[in-house]
């Protein structure tokens, strides 16, 4: 068997499919073409997908869902979600639905701005390189703007450029902080062909002034910041004490209200919570971001960063009680767009944008900030009450099923039998069990 192979990247899509089965499958055949089972039809749409990556054989399918009932900002959304747990979008519509009535989200955005590094040495004196930064802004904006004259023209562009020595790491290291507005692009793109373009000018300019070029002045990488804490957004629900009921449990609204706090603030003072709890938000936030074509990694690297921004691992949201109102809210580091990159080439993301209206970034913002705050929501709710379990397994219950290849009769009956019963994968193989002797001894019987 041939597990190693030269030139793969420039075989057919099929070749690169046939190679791989023969290689690493028992049965090549049947995973060939059960792979090209999840081929698009539409050869045109295929291709926009292949493009997407490298040495592509195939589509991975996620579910796309959708939760109705949200008030943000007096506006009523649908929102899309892309998620491969059901428990997440039910628990967001729960949520969704239970503010609705309540006032619904309000949200905006603090901040929309983004950085990008360029990182270089110098041996020389800081003094030289900061009397220069003026001049050398002028001379790199100036080798910049053609770039940057289409974002200046939709509002963005390069809003000013600051100089870092980096303490604490290696010496002689400095950075040019460049500080963009991107308008409704995400804008990864542009951002880093401006700091290559930028780099480049650096070193020309390093070399054109004396006292830079003594310093030895040399350019390591320029590269985007994933960490953008001034694109921020404040998502917050509050309603009185008085009107969080919670049907279906015997615990009182102030009851809740004191449990739903202590949750909070355990989560701002225990790392191992504040994980669990973060994670949860990023469940609604990543199912959104990626329903929209939007880069999850890099919304969820900057989140769990800003997170820790005090030097511990925190909560990112927050929780108060004040005059008997119950308020609870987040500001969230969220770097999206909805024009250019898979917004625009991916058909799923433009059917959720015109989904959502065509939404501007900041108001893509607002409603994934939302949807995390009000994932968070739900998860605190079951955790202070009823436990996360109960509801969490009984989402999971068809998915058990399907697993251990249940007949529709066998799930109807499954379905009944967990209505008031903890579900657990146990539990179930266990009644499956029994409906299956139940079913053989009755037929022995008819025989």
């Amino acid at each position: 068997m041939q597990k190693s192979i030269s030139g793969f990247s420039k075989l057919s899509k099929r070749g690169k499919l046939r190679w791989m089965v023969e290689n690493f499958f028992k049965d090549p055949e049947l995973v060939m073409n059960e792979l090209k089972s999840y081929w698009l039809r539409d050869e045109e749409q295929q291709k926009i997908l292949d493009g997407f990556s490298e040495n592509t054989i195939s589509n991975y399918h996620l579910p796309f869902s959708v939760s109705p009932n949200w008030l943000i900002n007096g506006t009523t959304y649908c929102v899309p979600m892309v998620i491969e747990e059901s428990s997440v979008v039910a628990a967001a519509s729960s949520a969704a639905k239970y503010w609705q009535s309540r006032g619904g989200f309000k949200a905006e955005v603090l901040g929309i701005e983004k950085l990008g590094q360029i990182h270089f040495t110098f041996e020389g004196r800081e003094e030289d390189l900061r009397n220069k930064l003026p001049d050398l802004e002028t001379s790199l904006r100036k080798d910049a703007a053609e770039l940057t004259a289409n974002m200046e023209k939709r509002g963005g562009g390069v809003q000013r450029i600051e100089l870092k020595k980096l303490v604490g790491g290696p010496q002689h290291c400095y950075t040019l902080v460049v500080f963009f507005h991107t308008a409704d692009s995400m804008g990864a793109n542009f951002i880093n062909s401006v700091l290559e373009v930028m780099a480049e000018s650096l070193r020309t300019y390093a070399e054109d002034h004396q006292e830079l070029q003594k310093g030895n002045l040399t350019v390591l990488m320029a590269i985007l910041s994933n960490l953008t804490p001034d694109c921020l957004v404040r998502v917050s629900v509050e309603a009185p004490i008085s009107q969080l009921a919670c049907p279906g449990n015997q615990i009182s609204p102030d009851e809740f209200a004191q449990r739903f706090y202590l949750a909070v603030a355990i989560a701002k003072a225990d790392p191992y919570r504040a994980t669990t709890h973060n994670k949860g938000i990023f469940n609604g936030v990543d199912a959104v971001v990626i329903a929209t074509g939007n880069d999850f990694r890099a919304v969820e690297a900057c989140g769990h960063a800003y997170a820790a921004r005090d030097g511990q691992y925190r909560s990112l949201s927050n929780c108060s009680i004040d005059g008997g109102v119950f308020r609870f809210w987040m500001d969230l580091p969220l770097a999206v767009g909805t024009v250019g990159g898979l917004t625009t080439l991916h058909p799923m993301a433009r059917r959720s944008l015109e989904l959502l209206d065509n939404p501007s970034a900041t108001s893509l913002m607002q409603i994934a900030g939302s949807v995390g705050l009000a994932q968070n929501f739900a998860a605190l709710r079951s955790l202070v009450t009823i436990g996360i379990q109960q509801g969490h397994m009984r989402m999971h219950l068809s998915n058990i099923l399907s697993r251990l290849e249940a007949t529709e009769k066998e799930i109807k009956e499954a379905l009944v039998h967990f209505a008031d019963r903890a579900v657990s994968h146990t539990a179930v193989q266990e009644f499956l069990q029994l409906v299956r002797s139940r079913t053989k001894i009755e037929g022995d019987l008819r025989v």
